[in-house]
Parts: C-alpha cells; sequence; structure tokens
C-alpha cells in the first residue's frame, strides 16, 4: 500500500492498519496501540454540538465480583434477614443507621462509615434493588450487559455511544451534517474517555471513540527509547515537528504523523496532570490510587469528560465475614477512597462539576451459603455521590419473603440509572445511546 495513497483506505481504516503495524515496530508510544483510535487530548474543546454542557465529568466506578448487597445497605428491621443469614448478618447494634425518608429498618455495613459520613453531609444517593429482566448469573455475560445496556450482552458500551453521539453526532460534522472526512468522524471531536486499568472496559468502547487506558503514569509514556537509543531521533522528528511539508496533508501518512503527535502531547499531559500532589491523604490500596490519578487529572483541567475506574475482589463465595472479614475489607477499601475522593474534589473546587456513580453486575443470594459466604445473586444497590445528588434512599429495598427461586426481585431497571445521568447530568439524549427509552428517576437535583 502506497501511504501518499489517500484513496487506499479511509482514514479510519488506516488508524487501525498503521497502529498495529507501529506498536509491532516499537515506533509509537506504547499506549497508541491500546487505545489506537481515542482522540486528541490537546485539541482543548469539549464537544461541538450545541447544548452539551462542557464542564461536566462523568466518573464510573466499578464493583467488580458481584457486591452483596444485602450486606451493604442492610435491612436490620427485618427478621428474614437474619433468619437466612445466621453468621453473615449485620447485628442490629453494629449497623450504621441512615435518616431520612425511607431509611426505616435501613443501614450501612459498619465498614461504610467513611461513606455514610458523606450520606449525612448529604452527598450521597443509594438507588435500592436495581438489575433487569430475566438475569444471567454469569460473571461475564451479566457485566457484558451492564457495559452495553442492552439484555443480549451485544453491540458498544454506553459510554462509547455516548462519546459518539455527543462528540462525533454518530458520524455528523459540528453542522449537523455528514462531515466530509471518510468514516465520517468530526476533527474538533472531544478528547477520549479515560479508563485507569490495564484495558479499557467494554462500556467504554464506541463505534468512533477508543478511550484511552492505562495502569500507571510510569507507564504511559514512549518506551522506543527503553528498546534502543537510536528510536529517540527518529521519534522526535514525528512528534516534535510535526508533519512534513512534503506530505500531503490528506494523505494517510500525514494522518499516522498527527496521530503520533497528538498521543505524544496527550501522554505527556496526563502524566503531567498525575504527577500532582493531591489534595488530600488517599488511602494506601488500589482503588484510592485510580481515584487520586482522576482527580489529579480533573484538577489539571484535561478536558474528559468520562473516566472510569474499577476495583475487584467482591465474589465472595466462601468466608466472606459479617461485621469484619473479606467483604468487610473490600467495603472499607471503597468507602475510604470514596471519601477521600470526594473531599479532594471540593478542595479543587471542583466537586459541583464532577458525578460519581458506582455498580457491580450483580448482587448475591438472599441465604448464605455451606460455606460461610454468599452465592451469585441479582438485584443490589448502586450508589451515586456529589453535591448535585438528590441525597437519601431512592426505590424501595427488594422484599426478603417475595423472592425469585431464592433471590431478590429487581424493581429499578438499571437503564433508567443511566438515562437519568445521560439527561439529567450529561444532558445527552438517553433513547439514542441506550438505543431505547427508559423512564428516568429523580436522582439529581434540578439546576
Amino acid at each position: 500500500m502506497d501511504l501518499h495513497d489517500s484513496t487506499a483506505y479511509t482514514r479510519r481504516d488506516f488508524l487501525w492498519t498503521s497502529l498495529a503495524l507501529a506498536s509491532a515496530a516499537a515506533s509509537v508510544p506504547a499506549f497508541v496501540s491500546n487505545s489506537a483510535r481515542g482522540m486528541t487530548l490537546a485539541n482543548g474543546t469539549l464537544s461541538s454540538l450545541a447544548g452539551v454542557p462542557q464542564d461536566r465529568v462523568l466518573v464510573v466506578v466499578q464493583l467488580g465480583g458481584g457486591n452483596d448487597g444485602l450486606n451493604t445497605v442492610i435491612p436490620f428491621g427485618e427478621d428474614e434477614y437474619y433468619r437466612r443469614r445466621p453468621s453473615l448478618g449485620i447485628r442490629e447494634a453494629e449497623v450504621g443507621r441512615l435518616s431520612g425518608r425511607g431509611t426505616d429498618g435501613l443501614g450501612l455495613h459498619p465498614a461504610l462509615d467513611p461513606i455514610r459520613e458523606l450520606y449525612d453531609d448529604g452527598l450521597a444517593g443509594i438507588v435500592q434493588g436495581v438489575g433487569y429482566p430475566n438475569p444471567n448469573r454469569s460473571h461475564f455475560k451479566s457485566m457484558d450487559i451492564w457495559h452495553t445496556a442492552d439484555t443480549s450482552g451485544t453491540g458498544e458500551g454506553w459510554l462509547g455511544r455516548y462519546m459518539d453521539s455527543q462528540c462525533c453526532g454518530f458520524g455528523k460534522g459540528e453542522s449537523g451534517t455528514a462531515d466530509s472526512n471518510a468514516g465520517g468522524q468530526a476533527d474538533d471531536a472531544s478528547s477520549p474517555a479515560i479508563a485507569i486499568g490495564r484495558e479499557a472496559p467494554l462500556a467504554m468502547q464506541g463505534r468512533e471513540q477508543k478511550p484511552v487506558a492505562f495502569e500507571t503514569p510510569d507507564l504511559f509514556r514512549w518506551t522506543g527509547e527503553d528498546i534502543h537509543s537510536t528510536l529517540s531521533d527518529p521519534y522526535a522528528q514525528v512528534t516534535r515537528q510535526g508533519v512534513r511539508e512534503d506530505v500531503a496533508p490528506e494523505s494517510n501518512a500525514a494522518f499516522l504523523m498527527k496521530t503520533a503527535l497528538d498521543a505524544q502531547i496527550s501522554s505527556e499531559q496526563i502524566r503531567q496532570a498525575v504527577a500532582r500532589r493531591p489534595e488530600v491523604q488517599y488511602p494506601r490500596n488500589g482503588l484510592g490510587r485510580d481515584l487520586a490519578m482522576i482527580a489529579s487529572m480533573i484538577k489539571a483541567g484535561l478536558p474528559t469528560r468520562v473516566y472510569y475506574a474499577s476495583t475487584g475482589g467482591y465474589d465472595t463465595h466462601a468466608g466472606q465475614g459479617g461485621a469484619n472479614g473479606q467483604h468487610a475489607n473490600l467495603l472499607r477499601q471503597f468507602a475510604q477512597a470514596m471519601n477521600a475522593f470526594q473531599r479532594d474534589l471540593k478542595s479543587q473546587g471542583n466537586d459541583s462539576r464532577v458525578l460519581t456513580v458506582t455498580f457491580s453486575e450483580f448482587g448475591r443470594r438472599v441465604g448464605q451459603n455451606a460455606s460461610g459466604g454468599t452465592d451469585h445473586g441479582t438485584a443490589a444497590p448502586m450508589f451515586l455521590f456529589g453535591p448535585m445528588v438528590q441525597p437519601g434512599i431512592h426505590s424501595k429495598h427488594p422484599s426478603l419473603k417475595d423472592l425469585d427461586n431464592g433471590d431478590l426481585k429487581f424493581n429499578t431497571d438499571f437503564r433508567s440509572v443511566y438515562a437519568t445521568v445521560l439527561e439529567d447530568w450529561l444532558k445527552a439524549d438517553s433513547r439514542e445511546v441506550l438505543e431505547s427509552r427508559y423512564r428516568t428517576l429523580r436522582l439529581l437535583k434540578q439546576a
């Protein structure tokens, strides 16, 4: 293929092909091969579409493994809870009491005291009984369902579709008409979403937009010179000097050079942002580290609209423990990290800009098992954090007596939570993004 032949491939196809080859040759930054179609952070614009709030940020936190919702938001006022969980049930005296309407007989696991502090300060909302019809108890399938917002678990991710819609207009440019560029992608599209982790989650994979993903800022850099010093100068010529004058502006070669330049600038921006000291002390756990990096990027003013962090270990089939033990440790790490994140954002003056939403792929069964743990179940609570959240308990706690073969019956479709976030926070058309209409909930304060 002639790199100067702009008709050989579309710009979109060429990016896939050229970056696959480039990553194998270690001639572009390592992260480009992981986020080949991520858009540049150097642009500085958040959206070309009118009416989209350009200063609002969404942070999604995934609790992987299937968090035990019944030992997270605890129905201590129901005898059935203790009957079905004789050793795992949290004693009433240890439960963190909640105040407000609909909280009678409900409280939080004692390890969640840092979350209860946010709740008491009006910075947390809890949506109970969240799930979907005909639940799937496979970790992988259920996670795919949550990530795609489709019970088939197929297609692009819901956040990826959002990024496509708001930043690329599903193949439309700024004027709302089809872009003249091959592939239909607007040149002034938003910066990519950022995931902290080895791989970007399916939720963030769109048709056009692809997220940036990295584990640590030390890995988020050009690594060719580590292989051999002679690779430094050729790479610098591409990324420091821009597109050569003798290269046609619309050619595939020019596109690859621009992509490498954008990648280098993005890498430097993110590493500089993460290097800043947080405003508060974070707990020394994985989620604390990840949220500290996200807070630093927000503080640095990166024009990223969506961040994603995940933490695992919630598949507590055995030795789960009650007020202490495995599950308590996981909840404590989550609560401490989230409390620090909110305090950091407030110290920055950015708390009103950032909505945080947490989820897990499913809950656990109502009754404990013979191994001192809980097996895969269905409905579980979601948490929302930030001063824009309507604080308190939302929806009713599922019945512990009216069960579906030993499982809780969900009363809130998770896609209604997504629709609310899209409509009321990100000001997006949830029907276009979710590809169906779901009712919105009163989870956020009205602006």
